[in-house]
């Protein structure tokens, strides 16, 4: 958690955002990272998915079922579902989401239009052409030489 606290820290002197993550395997870092963000120009490189293409990277798997993720602050919903999408076993967190908020970062705000119903969210999100793209996913079920995730 210190290593996830120092790149944060680090991070906020290059100009970037406040957070920072390691990824561990067998007690040993394998990755880590900080938000890029701003840097980048990439609202998708927060610290954890950032720490997690490394590490998939350096492990050449998108299964990191036997790592841990320590984060210097607890995951945004985006974050929260790369984590799963990677299997990561544990999460350790530091800051708390009143924290980020604390601090201008509207993480609650997305989790709370998660819980609004499809029609009641702030981003219009509206069905279209679902028999078109079903056919892709037919598609899919029918390769018998998939790599299933």
């Amino acid at each position: 958690m210190r290593e996830a606290i120092r790149l944060a820290n680090e991070s906020v002197e290059r100009g970037g955002g406040p957070f920072g993550s390691v990824v561990v395997k067998d007690g040993e870092i394998v990755a880590g990272s900080s938000n890029s963000v701003t840097l980048d120009n990439d609202p998708t490189a927060h610290a954890e998915v950032n720490t997690i293409r490394q590490a998939c990277r350096k492990l050449g798997t998108f299964d990191l079922s036997d790592c841990t993720i320590y984060t210097s602050c607890e995951p945004c919903p985006m974050c929260l579902g790369a984590i799963y999408w990677a299997r990561i076993g544990r999460i350790f967190y530091g800051n708390i989401r009143k924290d980020a908020r604390d601090i201008q970062f509207a993480d609650d705000f997305i989790y709370e239009e998660l819980e609004r119903p499809l029609e009641a969210r702030t981003v219009p999100i509206i069905p279209l052409l679902r028999n078109e793209a079903l056919h892709t996913f037919r598609l899919w079920q029918k390769k018998e030489d998939k790599t299933v995730y």
